[in-house]
């Protein structure tokens, strides 16, 4: 990104500051012994109405109607047909006529990938952490989020009472402002909400001379995320972009390096981690 001097690092949260929920979704197909991306596949073409979309929109609750839309979303006979078909022309040692639809668990799924990306980025994280201390950028969060309900687990009475969140001066959560990545409006909101930080914050005797009290514009701002077309709608609203690697977010850390100067990385050490192909699925 040669001489990118940015004002503010914007970050996705899973597969990036904590652990990838893919991660989840590509163990459970090797399981069923499946080409992976499907599940992927079934959830981006279910389009702006599918389930997973409207519960990262916040505008259906959790629950079993939820679960029960969600896995109806994975079972489409077309869509399946259309996906192996894709699978083969990539890969000729695939079977030639289509095998059955797999049967998911769709509940039991979504829950092991928000279980399974609960736990911090072992190599991001650190790095957060001396962003945080070195106070030199506005730290941002756009994320597509769920809101789990009382009684789940992974219920907080204070959504951003958590110590990823807690470390980002802007955290803007789909579920909570009706917007996902990638379309355009939710990172229109994140220029917008970022100006008026940059505004209010400029005289602040800790920000002086960081240039703020001018605002913020796209370039001011590096982007990271884990999946490509939130990241190709970010450089079309003029945003730089760092791609995150599924298993190699210590990648992304050296790029960051690159552009702020700092050493940022912490202990753990630079292995990508691996797909698991035990026996995890369940069918």
């Amino acid at each position: 990104m040669g001489d990118l001097k940015p004002k503010v690092l914007l970050f996705d949260i899973g597969g990036v500051c904590v652990k990838s929920p893919f991660q989840v979704i590509l163990d459970y197909e090797l399981g069923l012994g499946i080409p992976p991306g499907w599940v992927n596949y079934s959830i981006s073409k279910s389009g702006p109405t599918g389930f997973w979309q409207k519960i990262e929109r916040g505008q259906i609750p959790m629950d079993d109607a939820f679960f029960e839309g969600f896995t109806k979303d994975l079972h489409v006979q077309e869509l399946w047909e259309e996906f192996y078909k894709t699978q083969q022309a990539k890969d000729p040692r695939l079977a030639k006529e289509t095998p059955p639809l797999p049967t998911i668990d769709g509940k039991w799924l979504f829950n092991e990938m928000m279980c399974g990306s609960d736990a911090h980025d072992p190599w991001m994280y650190p790095a957060l952490q001396n962003l945080r201390a070195s106070g030199k950028y506005i730290l941002a969060a756009l994320s597509n989020t769920v809101i789990f309900p009382p009684g789940h687990k992974m219920y907080r009475e204070d959504f951003f009472d958590e110590p990823v969140r807690q470390i980002f001066d802007i955290f803007i959560s789909s579920a909570h402002v009706g917007i996902r990545k990638p379309d355009p409006k939710m990172y229109q909101l994140a220029l917008e909400k970022l100006n008026t930080f940059a505004k209010e914050n400029a005289h602040d005797p800790r920000y002086q001379e960081k240039g703020w009290e001018a605002g913020i514009s796209p370039k001011d701002i590096v982007f990271l995320d884990d999946i490509g077309e939130n990241l190709k709608e970010a450089r079309k609203q003029g945003f730089n972009t760092i791609k995150v690697p599924l298993g190699r977010t210590y990648e992304a850390v050296e790029e960051l390096e690159k552009i702020t100067g700092l050493a940022l990385e912490g202990s753990h050490p630079k292995i990508p981690i691996k797909p698991n192909y035990g026996p995890r699925a369940k069918i």
